[in-house]
């Protein structure tokens, strides 16, 4: 057995056996790059579709847009909806979009303070779409627009019973007036155009978007995820 060993090794090439000589296996190497700059080139095509219909049919309240030149970098803005204590408010996101995605989830964070039970301190936000299976419901036919607008009907719905934070989510089961009375003074105090120190031209066209109505198609979906 021994002898039949070293004949073997022996008969091999050397330039698979030797490990200095690894460099010149170019074909699965070759051939992962061509995989991963494929996958690179589907992301990068399908960001700027969805950047373009977002700038062109963005959904009522909700804008979108690329960081300066870096597309894995956007910021959203989403307008209060109406009768809600957010109304008239500028909350504003931030979007990391993963190398993976979209067989990945967006990571999104409020960057303007908010007063609400699924939404902490640092902004991150508790919602099923924004993990992977099994405790979440991220699926690739999924897109920042969806996203998006189920971050705006989680604003106008909370989910009090999957809280991030115990003690507002409390309040809006128990002592709703307190909670709205709150989160409206947190949305005068951070939300508001003035409070952002906004000009005349931004203030104008926020309001020319503000407080719209959330799509019942949305609101259908939202509650089936």
């Amino acid at each position: 057995m021994v002898l039949r060993r070293r004949t073997l090794i022996t008969i091999l090439p050397r330039n698979v056996c030797s490990v200095g000589n690894s460099a010149n296996l170019p074909t699965v190497t070759s051939g992962f790059r061509e995989s991963s700059y494929f996958v690179k080139m589907q992301r990068v095509s399908r960001l700027k579709r969805e950047l373009q219909l977002l700038n062109k049919e963005p959904p009522p309240g909700v804008t979108c847009w690329q960081n300066e030149s870096n597309m894995d970098d956007l910021r959203a803005q989403i307008i209060g909806g109406s009768g809600s204590p957010y109304e008239g408010g500028i909350f504003n996101l931030e979007i990391i979009v993963p190398e993976r995605y979209p067989f990945e989830p967006p990571k999104i964070r409020f960057l303007t303070p908010i007063y609400h039970p699924n939404i902490d301190s640092a902004g991150r936000i508790c919602l099923d779409i924004l993990k992977l299976p099994p405790k979440g419901a991220w699926r690739p036919a999924l897109n920042i627009s969806t996203v998006l607008t189920s971050i705006q009907l989680l604003m106008s719905e909370p989910n009090p019973d999957d809280p991030l934070m115990a003690d507002i989510s409390s309040e809006f089961k128990y002592n709703r007036a307190v909670f709205f009375s709150n989160a409206r003074k947190w949305t005068e105090k951070h939300a508001m155009p003035q409070a952002q120190g906004l000009n005349k031209e931004s203030q104008e066209t926020t309001h020319k978007r503000k407080s719209a109505e959330i799509p019942e198609e949305a609101k259908k979906f939202a509650r089936e995820t």
